[in-house]
């Protein structure tokens, strides 16, 4: 590493400053509303309603990992739906209105497959938004895991699984009236002192259990460390095992170019209200492969339609015939045909908005061109620190690039993250905890600037400087918990 007299310059505010002004994306940070400190101290909504939202006082931003900012579009584009389902009542369904860019009712799930598609890299027919994350991993789960305790029966996790992977894993084992201190498998790094989990140490885990395994529920990135799995290589390997593999992609979607159908991925589900800024519990989506999701004609000369069975609701069923209510189920071809009931139009609307913010940054390889940039720049800065040095923190986030997507996870020594977290507060940075010692830390491209990330580093610093002369008893702190409590 260079010393710090050389690289005083690349440490300065106004190299942040001129990075910020080279950046091809920067854009569309103002296409986003970012809370002011003002705003995030005030104690009442109309207070925060009234008090000074400038981008001069905004707030350090970096939370985007469990929660993303509101795009301006969004209010604008609610408004309209409002204004739809005031004039128009039941009309609103089936009747287009000119020069509304808003798609019919009876559509809206059909432009929203369209704007997601390119996102995870799929053919609009195979993704669907609706539901949450959970529960389209248990609707998956329940067409796909098919256990046979005298064959295979394994669902395979990792040990540091989001809990509601494992509590769904374990449940849909549970549901087959099998035990999980049998049939499910956890990943555990095989190095207490490293948190992320290598390809091979996957691989092998999979090669042990191959024979027993029916399904693999793996993250595309980990919420915990910011590592980014090998998705294509893995998917590959569970395929040579004849292995049905899903892939929880809620720190992934909005985060990293994802080419799910290349890939041959088979399934996989995400939320929306993270890198996608949908909104807090917004609908999420999902991604059935074609191969996976075929409707055929049977040979008997009945017309009778084949498929894969699923947890069935009408909004799945053929749309020509939807209607008719025969109590036919015909399943759409692809992930539609997993749709359960009529899809939220608010949750939609919300999360075409800011989808179309995604269309103005051109997609995802310039996001992700940015993203590489300001979190190496970020990690630098991280690294140049003295409380680095002092071991006084640790990254454990890969330092590959190729292998994170936005997210740093930094952790602390013991005693300090309560403190830490409560400083950086007070200074009005915003990022997020997990127990019992990490920060989480992630510049998202679409709005976050090289500048906020100095203003984190230089907030950081003095938020450890007080945690540990508080630790000594040096001086009195307070410590907060509430960004525990994120996803």
């Amino acid at each position: 590493m260079a010393s710090l007299d050389q690289n005083l310059h690349v440490l300065s505010r106004e190299y942040a400053v001129s990075l910020d002004a080279r950046d091809p994306l920067r854009h569309l940070r103002p296409e986003f509303l970012i809370p002011s400190k003002a705003q995030l101290k005030a104690k009442s909504l109309p207070e925060a309603e009234s008090s000074d939202s400038s981008s001069h006082n905004a707030s350090v931003y970096l939370c985007g990992n469990s929660l993303g900012l509101q795009p301006k579009l969004t209010s604008i584009r609610m408004q309209q739906y409002f204004s739809t389902w005031a004039s128009q009542g039941v009309f609103g369904h089936f009747k287009p209105l000119n020069e509304s860019p808003l798609p019919t009712w009876l559509d809206a799930d059909i432009r929203a497959s369209e704007a997601i598609a390119p996102i995870v890299g799929a053919q609009v027919s195979e993704v669907a938004v609706m539901e949450t994350l959970t529960a389209n991993l248990h609707l998956i789960m329940s067409a796909f895991y098919k256990p046979d305790i005298d064959g295979r029966h394994k669902i395979i996790v990792e040990n540091q699984a989001f809990p509601s992977d494992h509590f769904a894993a374990e449940s849909q084992i549970l549901h087959h009236n099998l035990d999980p201190s049998t049939s499910l498998v956890t990943i555990k790094p095989p190095s207490l002192a490293n948190s992320t989990l290598t390809t091979d140490h996957i691989l092998s885990v999979i090669t042990e259990h191959a024979s027993t395994t029916a399904l693999i529920l793996l993250p595309g990135i980990q919420y915990y460390t910011g590592q980014l799995l090998d998705i294509p290589a893995i998917t590959a390997f569970a395929h040579f095992h004849s292995i049905f593999i899903i892939w929880d992609l809620a720190h992934a979607v909005g985060n990293v170019p994802l080419q799910l159908h290349d890939w041959n991925v088979d399934a996989a589900v995400w939320c929306s209200y993270k890198y996608l800024n949908s909104g807090p519990g917004a609908a999420g989506g999902f991604f059935v492969h074609e191969n996976n999701s075929k409707v055929s004609t049977s040979e008997g000369g009945d017309g009778k339609k084949v498929f894969g069975n699923r947890l069935s609701g009408w909004w799945g069923s053929d749309k020509s015939s939807r209607f008719a209510m025969n109590n036919r189920f015909v399943p759409i071809p692809g992930a539609a045909g997993f749709q359960l009931s009529n899809p939220s139009i608010l949750d939609i609307t919300s999360l075409a908005a800011s989808l179309e913010v995604f269309e103005k940054a051109g997609g995802m390889r310039p996001l992700r061109e940015k993203s590489l940039k300001i979190t190496a720049y970020l990690e630098n800065l991280l690294l140049n620190m003295g409380a680095y040095e002092e071991k006084v923190f640790e990254i454990i986030t890969p330092k590959d690039k190729e292998g994170r997507g936005a997210q740093l996870s930094l952790k602390l020594k013991d005693g300090l993250l309560d403190v830490v977290m409560k400083e950086l507060e007070e200074r009005g940075v915003v990022v997020d905890e997990r127990r019992p010692d990490v920060i989480r830390v992630a510049p998202a491209p679409l709005y976050n600037s090289f500048g906020d990330c100095w203003e984190f580093v230089e907030a950081f610093r003095e938020a450890v400087e007080v945690a540990v002369k508080a630790k000594g008893g040096e001086v009195k702190a307070e410590g907060t918990r509430e960004l525990e409590k994120t996803s």
